[in-house]
């Protein structure tokens, strides 16, 4: 919970760093890039259970 928290408050104030300097958001498109995220934690989950199935 700690480091989710710190992950918050390090991306809010990143996020009002880049916008008192009006300059454009660091991140992807809010829909598109938690797909991204998804999809590498997913990429990250299969290979672990391939590893555990088939490369005993």
């Amino acid at each position: 919970m700690k480091l989710i928290l710190l992950s918050i408050i390090t991306g809010a104030v990143v996020g009002f760093v880049f916008a008192m300097f009006k300059l454009p958001i660091p991140a992807p498109p809010a829909l598109p890039g938690i797909m991204g995220i998804v999809g590498i934690y997913l990429g990250f989950q299969l290979y672990g259970w391939v590893a555990a199935t088939f490369l005993k």
